[in-house]
């Protein structure tokens, strides 16, 4: 049997290119031969050559010259895998008149209005339509897949990859914002020195991150931190992030005297390690690397967000309604002050993550994908 020959097109998050890295080492150790297809200077933060897999840089546009250079680069691919909407819109395009199969994994939802909302419904039907399997994160994605017209659409092993806190991690975001996931590769610390550093001694220390979108909820985040200023002790509430994340925050927590430090993104993995509490007030990701980390750590974690982050999470977390600041502000402190809830949560969290596949079984669902397309059926014995 020859060997299997797939190209990878990435799009433009973060996510889907540490899931793009895994998946090609994962790939080139089965024997699949693996081009990876994506901006110029992508092969070297992300290690695509160190993977074993062929990169091709391949502007991120949508003109004729970006187009001929992935058609050209998918030449001879029994298999092409797009990851997120742009990139298989592209694929799409440059396979158009081939037999080529094309799969789509569909990592986010991308909320939007008016104008541009119209313009992402489009684009969703166009790749859902042209590609041959739709595999999406969450069962809200397989349904949306399937309204936009997909000929078949499944739900994706979710790459939830081995923790960035483990001694040997290497910092790489499975599935969320950029910048956020740098930060989990703590150096040996003691989290007494840690809470003392950040001026917590005494007082419950909670944790959450700063994205620069609103659905991440970070004002009302600080709107539940005006709420619990009044609990005794003051629980202080570390936003990690970096200065293009945290830029607005900052002003505001001052000027109302909130209870609130920010971090940069490299002291999230220390600051959780020694947190009572992780808070995930909103969030556009289908697997938020923060409410990973937390389960695993068996740090409890208190999450809005859509339903679809039940999938993710299960019981494991003590969920509140998404913008409710008072329901956030009332659900910390009552946590706060139940340390058998915290501890029951910390120990459905380590569970819950036990449970979650791993790098292995999203290799393996993805290549039953490939061959299951790549390959053509077995006749019968006459």
């Amino acid at each position: 049997m020859s060997q299997l020959r797939t190209v990878q097109v990435l799009g433009g998050g973060a996510g889907s290119r540490a899931h793009v890295t895994s998946l090609a080492a994962g790939l080139v150790a089965r024997g699949v031969r693996v081009t990876v297809c994506a901006p110029p200077g992508a092969d070297g933060p992300h290690g695509f050559p160190a993977t074993g897999a062929r990169f091709a840089p391949v502007p991120r546009r949508g003109d004729p010259a970006a187009v001929a250079a992935l058609r050209a680069a998918c030449a001879d691919a029994d298999v092409v895998h797009a990851h997120g909407l742009h990139a298989a819109v592209r694929a799409g395009i440059a396979l158009s008149g081939r037999s080529t199969p094309l799969v789509m994994t569909w990592h986010t939802p991308a909320p939007a209005e008016g104008a541009r909302g119209r313009l992402l419904s489009l684009m969703e039907r166009r790749a859902a339509r042209a590609a041959a399997v739709v595999l999406g994160t969450s069962t809200e994605l397989v349904d949306r897949a399937r309204r936009r017209g997909a000929r078949d659409a499944r739900l994706a092993r979710a790459a939830v990859v081995a923790s960035r806190l483990a001694p040997d991690g290497d910092g790489t975001d499975p599935d969320g914002t950029a910048d956020e996931a740098t930060a989990l590769h703590p150096p040996a610390r003691d989290d007494g020195k840690v809470r003392a550093e950040l001026g917590a001694t005494g007082s419950p220390l909670l944790v959450s991150v700063a994205a620069p979108v609103p659905q991440h909820g970070c004002g009302t985040l600080l709107d539940a931190a005006r709420v619990w200023r009044t609990h005794d002790p003051v629980p202080l509430l570390v936003v990690v992030g970096d200065e293009r994340r945290t830029a607005d925050l900052g002003p505001r927590a001052a000027g109302e005297g909130l209870p609130v430090v920010l971090a940069g993104p490299d002291r999230l993995g220390e600051i959780l390690a020694a947190a009572d509490l992780a808070i995930l007030p909103g969030t556009g990701e289908a697997r938020p690397v923060l409410a990973q980390e937390a389960l695993r750590l068996g740090v409890p974690l208190v999450a809005a967000g859509p339903d679809t982050l039940s999938e993710l999470v299960g019981e494991a977390a003590a969920r509140v309604p998404y913008g409710d600041a008072q329901a956030l502000a009332r659900t910390v402190t009552g946590l706060l002050g139940d340390p058998g809830r915290r501890k029951r949560l910390a120990g459905a969290g380590r569970t819950q993550a036990a449970g979650w596949p791993t790098e292995d079984d999203v290799v393996a669902h993805v290549l039953s994908v490939y061959d299951e397309l790549a390959r053509p059926p077995v006749a019968p014995p006459t």
